[in-house]
Order: structure tokens, then C-alpha cells, then sequence
């Protein structure tokens, strides 16, 4: 997962150099940037890797590169609260993002009924468990 925030996070500095208050890129399309490629490349393969992003440290790492994309595409000030500007631009957090990516792509075989239902406690099945388990929690 270090090496996906890495990336992202390099990715969006680089989208960053490029718009300014006054000049540059314009905020819809740093909004598109992040939405298209960005987080599409956070998110991808979240079905491995989702438990990881679970703790404390590994949400914190993902509400870094979020609070990138939400300063570059509002323009706000550094000192502007993360969650403020999220709501402004209704983005939900970047760690549920992932864990709805993650279940969505668990749920998509069994919705197709090809999916491992001789061994219910295996693989994606599992998997499909603990995610609807980590939904009941939230």
C-alpha cells in the first residue's frame, strides 16, 4: 500500500506544479485528475489489499494524498481542515473508497453465480465476509 500512496502522492504534486490561484490547470480538471487516475490507481486491486488500509496510520497516509487533491481543487488554504474541504467538494474519505471498491469487486462474482460456493470460508468468499462484517461496524 506504501508504494500505491507513494505514487499517488508523487502523481498529484506533479498535478499540483501545474495550477496555480491565477493561472494553470482549472479546478474541474485537477477534480477530473484525481477522480480519473488517481484515486482509479489507489483503488486498484483493493480486493487484495483493503484490510491493510484499515488502520490508523495506513488512513492517515490515504487522507494525505486526498487533502492534495482537495486543496489543488479548491484553491483552499493549507491550514483549511481536510474534512471541510472534503464536504465542499463531496468527496467521501479515500480509506471507504477503497473498502466500497473492495466490495463491490468481491460481490461482483457471486452476483454472476460463478463464484466459490462449495467453500464458503475461502478465498473471495471470506473476503465477502469480512467486508459485509466491516460494514455492519460502520
Amino acid at each position: 500500500m506504501d508504494v500505491k500512496v507513494k505514487k499517488a502522492q508523487n502523481s498529484m504534486w506533479a498535478c499540483r506544479r501545474a495550477c496555480g490561484v491565477t493561472w494553470g490547470l482549472k479546478p474541474r480538471v485537477v477534480h477530473w485528475l484525481y477522480i480519473a487516475i488517481i484515486r482509479l490507481s489507489v483503488t486498484f486491486a483493493s480486493l487484495v489489499w483493503w484490510p491493510g488500509c484499515q488502520t490508523a496510520s495506513a488512513k492517515m497516509k490515504l487522507s494525505r494524498v486526498q487533502r492534495l487533491a482537495c486543496l489543488g481543487i479548491t484553491g483552499a488554504m493549507c491550514t483549511t481542515p481536510t474534512n471541510a474541504v472534503e464536504a465542499l467538494i463531496c468527496l467521501p474519505p479515500l480509506d471507504l473508497v477503497v473498502q466500497s471498491e473492495a466490495r463491490s469487486a468481491a460481490h461482483r462474482p457471486w452476483s454472476l453465480g460463478c463464484w466459490s460456493y462449495l467453500h464458503p470460508n475461502r478465498g473471495h468468499s471470506n473476503i465477502l465476509m469480512r467486508l459485509s462484517a466491516a460494514r455492519s461496524h460502520v
